[in-house]
């Protein structure tokens, strides 16, 4: 049986927190191979209710099972039961509501919750939190500074109060690092990683 679909543009993007991306089918009884885009494998128990979106297409499905292989998570879902029937969701995003989000210690704030802050030094903004970049080091807030990117570190030395309910973050960058970074005004051009 193929998952039936569920009318695009239910429930705003923005109600919705992705926790895997489906990125090919595993065996022949309808298993996918996942990404795990959550801190919190736990997640992923049988009976969740899901919703999975790629492209013009959404399902409303129910997780039967899930198991760890290497770094992915294999999901099963129920009335997917073939290759075939798999192969429908290659690509998709398995979503749940942001309701159901797993609560944080105190302290911690989802990386999703930051988009859109403002960021603020000495009482001025200086731009708006557009992305994340994961450097394998100190993670890296992108912020749009007028059209022009700016990259701060987001360690509690820097970005020292963070408030996503009111949609903040207090900076104190350290000196020269505006000027260092290729996209702020007066900064010269610089090297970034490609991430490819």
């Amino acid at each position: 049986m193929t998952p039936p679909e569920v009318p695009h543009g239910t429930g705003a993007d923005s109600e919705w927190v992705a926790i895997a991306l489906i990125q090919t089918t595993h065996g022949l009884r309808g298993e996918v191979s996942a990404d795990p885009l959550t801190d919190f494998p736990e997640r992923f128990a049988p009976g969740l209710q899901v919703m999975l979106r790629a492209a013009e297409r959404q399902y409303a499905l129910r997780l039967e099972s899930a198991r760890f292989h290497q770094r992915r998570v294999l999901l099963k879902f129920e009335g997917v039961d073939s290759i075939t029937e798999a192969e429908a969701l290659r690509g998709a995003v398995v979503q749940v509501p942001q309701s159901e989000r797993v609560p944080l210690p105190v302290g911690r704030v989802y990386v999703s919750d930051l988009m859109g802050c403002s960021v603020v030094e000495q009482e001025e903004v200086i731009g708006t939190v557009i992305g994340w970049q994961e450097t394998g080091a100190v993670p890296l807030l992108q912020v749009d500074c007028g059209g022009r990117e700016l990259l701060i570190p987001f360690t509690p030395a820097i970005c020292y109060s963070v408030d996503a309910a009111n949609r903040q973050i207090l900076v104190r960058t350290p000196e020269g690092l505006r000027g260092l970074n290729p996209a702020t005004p007066g900064g010269q051009s610089g090297r970034r990683k490609k991430r490819g």
